[in-house]
């Protein structure tokens, strides 16, 4: 449990910037960001879980005031993410926050009290918990709805993916270093630029230190901590620009610099394997039917479990399932329909529901359960095997293509909303300038 609550506040201990009021009476403020403040407690609590994940590794960290300014970066954007988010109407209930900390809770085979313990001991308070995992929550809505209303995939797109997957069957583990430009860069910021990262290949070239190593201490990218690393990417999922160059690259081998629009990066193609051609076709599918209660501002948690108690004692009773689902269910896709959902994999609809769906026999019903969208009663009506292949093929297609397109358009609206923002840092080795924020390029001498 220790282990995953590191990796857990790894990512909370980032966003929590609501409650550190509460934890010294007198506080400065490190970075003003818009109508918001950023305090220092919050900045130095941050960077010392950076560096708690390092221990032992501590020189593959940047110099203190570049990683101040690298963490400060972060919570900047954390908070007009959140900003943003509730500008535009994004909501996150209480409900589902403690949803959320239960599921953090039963993944680690604990109850809540016994997290809430653990982060006492490991210095965290509840309530801080609780702000960053609503942080995250509003995060994630606003970038789902970034790409329902910004990302679209064509069949063409499709069709062309699928005959490239046929031809090379690859998919390859990738990592990156970025030194930014900012928009409209000056000759001279560009010159400056292209001189450190050609000072960051030289290093890499002589082997004095890996590519990880100098990601996380020269790197301006966001995942610059991690390594730089861009994980497993089929090569629909990498962008024109690089395709070609890592189809050509050996496991290791890192790219001279290239320029593209947000600044100057090397790219390094960490392994290979076979993409496996979208995996096994013939799959078991299930058919169920299901009513839906939500939990929503206007229905609690307690009065939807009540709602959907006293549906399935009717259903036991006697009462038509399909019609009560006509009725009563809030699913308005499936309602019209009896609660019928069609053919799918257990998955299809989350582990919580597929876990309910996969544990009954057809026919059988089930008593009413939770997910985040309220609580559910399912009856499941039958069992297949299905070949669907090329059905799986251009789904999972379609998803890589989605998620490079919103990695791309995401990114381009973080820098922009970034460049939008007054952000005034204030105290610490944060107030350097923008130019200052990374180490000077490294010798290309011998």
């Amino acid at each position: 449990m220790k282990k995953f609550l590191a990796c857990v506040l790894a990512a909370t201990l980032l966003s929590a910037t609501v409650q550190a009021q509460q934890v010294q009476p007198i506080d400065g403020i490190a970075v003003v960001v818009d109508e918001g403040v950023i305090l220092q407690s919050e900045l130095d609590r941050a960077v010392g879980n950076i560096r708690a994940q390092y221990a032992g590794r501590a020189a593959q960290l940047p110099p203190p005031d570049v990683l101040e300014r690298q963490v400060a970066e972060r919570l900047v954007l954390l908070k007009l993410q959140v900003a943003r988010a509730e500008a535009t109407g994004v909501r996150v209930s209480d409900q589902e926050v403690d949803q959320a900390i239960a599921g953090i809770a039963g993944q680690n085979r604990a109850s809540v009290e016994q997290l809430r313990a653990q982060l006492a001991a490991d210095g965290t308070s509840f309530d801080q918990f609780r702000d960053s995992i609503r942080d995250e929550l509003l995060v994630q809505r606003l970038r789902q709805r970034f790409a329902q209303t910004q990302v679209s995939v064509s069949d063409a797109e499709v069709d062309a993916a699928l005959e490239a997957q046929q031809a090379t069957g690859q998919q390859y583990h990738l990592a990156h270093i970025l030194v930014a430009l900012p928009e409209g860069a000056t000759p001279e910021q560009i010159a400056t630029g292209e001189e450190k990262i050609l000072g960051i290949k030289s290093l890499l070239d002589r082997g004095e230190m890996d590519f990880a190593a100098a990601a996380v201490r020269y790197s301006d990218s966001p995942n610059a901590l991690e390594g730089g690393d861009l994980g497993w990417r089929g090569e629909n999922e990498i962008p024109a620009a690089f395709a070609n160059l890592v189809r050509q690259m050996a496991p290791g081998q890192v790219t001279a610099p290239i320029r593209g629009p947000s600044g100057f990066q090397l790219l390094q193609l960490v392994e290979t394997r076979d993409a496996g051609q979208g995996g096994p076709s013939v799959v078991t599918q299930v058919r169920a039917s299901h009513i839906l209660i939500r939990v929503d501002e206007n229905t609690s948690a307690a009065e939807a479990k009540a709602q959907a108690d006293t549906l399935h004692a009717r259903i036991v009773g006697g009462a038509d399932f399909a019609a009560l689902a006509r009725e009563h269910s809030e699913d308005p896709s499936s309602q019209a329909a009896g609660g019928d959902l069609g053919w799918f994999t257990p998955d299809q609809f989350g582990p919580d529901f597929g876990a309910q769906v996969s544990a009954l026999a057809d026919s059988a019903v089930s008593t009413p359960f939770r997910t985040q969208a309220g609580w559910h009663i399912v009856q499941r009506t039958g069992t297949r095997e299905a070949d669907v292949g090329n059905e799986n093929q251009r789904a999972q297609a379609r998803e890589t293509i989605g998620r490079r397109k919103l990695e791309e358009e995401w990114n381009q609206f973080l820098r922009e909303m970034r460049g939008e923002a007054f952000v005034d840092f204030r105290t610490g080795n944060a107030t350097a300038d923008a130019a200052e924020t990374a180490p000077e390029a490294p010798a290309t001498g011998d």
